[in-house]
């Protein structure tokens, strides 16, 4: 295995865009870890899981791990509430990982005969994991490893972070050109407040509603409510 994560690091913190950024990991991230199987699952703000990226693996595999893995991997489960890298044998009682039911269930069927996970945050909460499995006759995952890996999250939740921070501020320049006032008085119009609701909201008057909306629509070069919610949508707590 290489001796330094620096040149993985390196091929993170430049990575263009956010799924150049999942490949050039998945392309990398292998011959760090001594791993046979491997995966990245990203989530939205929902919980939604909105890519996942697997090498090693079936899709059989990825669907029985989501329908009933996910609910008994106690790796999982460690990762969610301490935000940190775990192995099987961090999280279960010594010898007896076979005896899991994620083992039982999923993994057995695999060869999965070490795990490990860690975890990819932001804002505050989970929203991906970085999946490792290996296979037959080999050593477990050790301290060494939970670092690197924790290494690699770091940088991988960081670099998101910059690029889904990037993609709003270009898809959302029209926000640029609104004054705060008139971003609240977006909000309330893309929830469906009519003008006497949104002056009662932000106690200003009907009128005062309808003088922003005249300002909003030039700014924005529109002629509805309709179009102004549609080229703001990225921007508004809908």
């Amino acid at each position: 295995m290489p001796s330094s994560l620096y040149p993985l690091f390196h091929e993170i913190a430049t990575a263009p865009t956010e799924e150049a950024l999942r490949f050039r990991v998945m392309d990398g991230i292998s011959d760090y870890f001594g791993v046979q199987r491997w995966s990245i699952s990203l989530l939205d703000a929902e919980n939604r899981l909105v890519s996942f990226d697997a090498q090693g693996v079936s899709d059989s595999f990825a669907e029985r791990y989501q329908k009933i893995g996910i609910s008994v991997d106690p790796v999982l489960k460690y990762v969610l509430k301490y935000h940190a890298p775990a192995h099987e044998e961090l999280v279960l009682p010594q010898g007896t990982w076979k005896q899991s039911e994620l083992y039982k269930r999923c993994c057995s069927t695999y060869d999965h005969t070490h795990i490990m996970t860690g975890p990819i945050v932001g804002q505050g909460q989970l929203i991906g994991t970085i999946n490792f499995a290996r296979i037959g006759y080999v050593h477990a995952f050790n301290q060494l490893d939970l670092s690197s890996l924790g290494a690699v999250c770091t940088h991988f939740s960081a670099r998101l972070a910059e690029l889904r921070k990037r993609s709003v501020a270009v898809s959302n320049q029209h926000f640029k050109c609104l004054t705060p006032r008139e971003m609240q008085i977006a909000n309330l119009v893309a929830k469906g407040l009519t003008n006497q609701e949104i002056g009662t909201e932000l106690w200003i008057s009907r009128n005062s509603v309808k003088q922003a909306l005249k300002r909003m629509f030039r700014k924005l070069e529109v002629s509805s409510r309709t179009e102004m919610v549609s080229k703001l949508l990225d921007s508004l707590e809908t």
